[in-house]
């Protein structure tokens, strides 16, 4: 028999962080979704039962760790303790969004570096493989201890703007020094230079044109940061951009995290419009009319398929760059 014989079917679960992801990723792996049953008691207890065999199959299990966090991570957990108790090959997370990756150090005394311990935890629960996109720091694969693939949504927020021929005089901006890595892995699709705003507090963003390291007036200006959480860092440098001299702003980000009232305050700037991904699900009301939603579903499900293909992930990320540049 061949090993494609032998191997366990490809089974895909879907927790509650987001459906609708979920169903374009399982379009995308070419499977169906299967069944569970999720409940959450009145005092916050979560209930999951598997509603099909697992037995001896490669199961990926796919959840944002987003709002409600920490529910939705215990959510993730217990799932991992249910596919492991009925006798899964292979336990396979896929987290569009890895919450508490901010908590990357110590940055000061007696504080915990929790995306180090959430890794922990996956590992601990008989995690196989984690699949997960844009962490906050790409250093956050040695975290593990079992394969990582860290996929990268640059090249999909780049095609929003190369479809809509937004390629001419931009110049790709970071709002602070510690986001120039992400500046310029879009500027390299989009062929453009890059500039810095020059923040140097963590607590506000500075709205000085001053501020502003390398040339903005007269251009299109695209901010692109991984997170969009407050809203307040983009909103600011969206206005040093416009004092500056800058055309036209549009801001960028893999993860919508929108806390409070941050779709409000981007709606409230000179933004054209704010790109994102669909790795966190927006409930209706923070979906703001600037918003231009980009969907990592077809990228998801392309990267389950080549895993249990057995095939290399690398490979796919080369041939999503190249037909950008096409």
């Amino acid at each position: 028999m061949s090993e494609n014989e032998t191997k366990g079917a490809l089974k895909l679960f879907a927790l509650n962080s987001n459906k609708p992801l979920a169903e374009k990723i399982a379009k995308a792996a070419g499977v169906e979704l299967g069944e569970t049953s999720v409940k959450h008691f009145s005092d916050g207890e979560i209930q999951i039962n598997i509603e099909e065999s697992v037995r001896g199959d490669e199961v990926f299990l796919i959840q944002s760790v987003s709002d409600p966090v920490n529910s939705m991570l215990m959510e993730l957990l217990i799932m991992i303790d249910a596919v492991r108790r009925a006798s899964a090959n292979s336990i396979n997370v896929v987290i569009p969004y890895y919450g508490y990756s901010r908590a990357d150090r110590k940055a000061r005394s007696r504080e915990p570096i929790t995306a180090k311990l959430i890794a922990t935890m996956l590992e601990m629960d008989g995690v196989s493989r984690v699949v997960t996109l844009d962490l906050h720091v790409a250093q956050l694969q040695g975290f593990f201890d079992i394969p990582m693939d860290h996929m990268q949504g640059a090249p999909l927020l780049a095609k929003y703007f190369i479809d809509n021929d937004i390629v001419e005089d931009v110049v790709v901006v970071s709002p602070d020094h510690s986001g120039v890595s992400n500046a310029r892995k879009l500027a390299e699709f989009l062929h453009a230079p890059i500039a810095i705003i020059d923040n140097r507090d963590d607590g506000e963003s500075t709205t000085s044109p001053d501020a502003v390291i390398g040339e903005v007036k007269g251009k299109r200006a695209i901010l692109i940061d991984d997170i969009i959480d407050t809203g307040v860092r983009m909103a600011n440098s969206a206005k040093t951009l416009e004092q500056a001299g800058a055309n036209e702003v549009y801001a960028v980000a893999t993860h919508a995290v929108f806390s409070g009232d941050a779709a409000q305050k981007l709606e409230d700037v000179p933004l054209k419009k704010v790109v994102i991904t669909d790795s966190i699900q927006l409930p209706e009301e923070k979906q703001i009319d600037k918003l231009a939603i980009m969907s990592v579903g077809n990228l998801m499900g392309k990267t389950i398929r080549r895993i249990y293909d057995q095939k290399s992930v690398g490979e796919l990320i080369r041939q999503e760059k190249e037909d950008l540049n096409k």
